[in-house]
């Protein structure tokens, strides 16, 4: 009973809570690195050095009045957030945060749970949510909202497929879908497979930049074009959801990316007998570690690169990305068969 109901239920509550956690404070550090490289501050008020800041802002989206405009549909309108942040949330689901660790004599997997399709899944899972931003789009019953969800949806089809070959790339070179399977499969090869795949790496990125609309792939929120893209008619908690989903799907591109191409949680250069020490550091520290080495790079990248304009974005998605990511799936297969 516990190891069928009780366990699986404490992973889904740990994952939830830590995630939410994690989202609401990446807002403020995503501030401060903004301030950093513009030689400022950033929040300092609210708490030593701002570090209550998240709590203030939670506070305040609460108590903040949630409007609907008057000619919007109301079911829609009001589903659309949680379209765009429930996606974004239950692919932690087949995320290996570390190998087993045993709890009152208990082994147990620091994962919710291990499809063998795991990696189909998330690809699965994760396109659903740009549905939200459509919706919200086209439910919002304004020009610029509308406009923002076309965008979009477009982004999400330019990139998904660069992005789904190079995934195609890494099934290849682990031969398993299974996220457990492809952190194995790292071991057993005694190299991360950013080494064996540094072009995959570069792809899946970038692509991960356009799918979660960041910058300098923030066409679908462009506030100097569209007021503030699709949430423009959106206020209150419902504004918060948008929020949440944006920077969930961040921490699943990064969690993901570390999974992929970092190992997960297994420390560097795992087949080294000289740096057998840093094994004393739990695998799910590495993990974290890891994944918020990919999250600062968003927050750098959004600091320092201008947004692109759209046809930059298509063209950079059609004529350059896909190519490389079709090119890199023949080399990987190619070099499968032959070693």
């Amino acid at each position: 009973m516990v190891d069928l109901y009780v366990i699986p239920l404490l992973k889904i509550l740990v994952t939830l809570n830590a995630t939410l956690v994690g989202v609401t404070f990446m807002v403020l550090l995503e501030r401060k690195v903004i301030a950093w490289t513009q030689a400022r501050l950033g929040p300092m008020r609210v708490g030593p050095w701002g570090m209550l800041q998240p709590i203030a802002d939670v506070i305040k989206l609460m108590v903040k009045e949630d409007i609907t405009p008057t000619k919007a549909d109301r079911w829609v309108f009001t589903l659309a957030p949680f379209i765009a942040l429930i996606p974004a949330l239950i692919v932690f689901a087949v995320i290996p945060f570390g190998s087993a660790v045993s709890i009152f004599g208990t082994q147990v997997t620091l994962q919710v749970t291990d499809l063998n399709v795991g990696l189909l899944y998330i690809v699965s899972v994760a396109s659903i949510g740009v549905y939200g931003i459509i919706l919200a789009g086209w439910s919002s019953n304004s020009k610029f909202p509308l406009l923002a969800s076309l965008r979009a949806s477009a982004q999400l089809i330019s990139y998904e497929v660069a992005v789904t070959m190079t995934l195609v790339s890494m099934v290849v070179s682990a031969g398993t879908l299974s996220m457990q399977g492809i952190v194995q499969a790292q071991l057993s090869q005694g190299v991360w497979f950013a080494f064996l795949q540094p072009l995959a790496l570069f792809i899946f990125f970038v692509g991960g930049l356009a799918e979660t609309n960041r910058a300098p792939f923030d066409l679908s929120e462009a506030e100097q074009e569209l007021t503030g893209g699709f949430h423009t008619e959106y206020s209150g908690m419902r504004f918060a959801l948008f929020f949440l989903a944006e920077y969930a799907n961040m921490i699943v591109v990064s969690a993901v990316a570390t999974t992929l191409f970092l190992g997960g949680w297994l420390r560097p250069f795992p087949s080294l007998e000289a740096l057998r020490f840093l094994g004393y550091i739990p695998g799910w520290c590495w993990f974290l570690m890891k994944t918020f080495v990919f999250l600062y790079v968003f927050l750098w990248v959004r600091a320092t690169l201008p947004r692109y304009r759209y046809d930059q974005l298509m063209r950079l998605g059609w004529k350059v990305l896909i190519p490389l990511a079709m090119a890199n799936l023949v080399i990987t297969g190619v070099l499968k068969v032959l070693l």
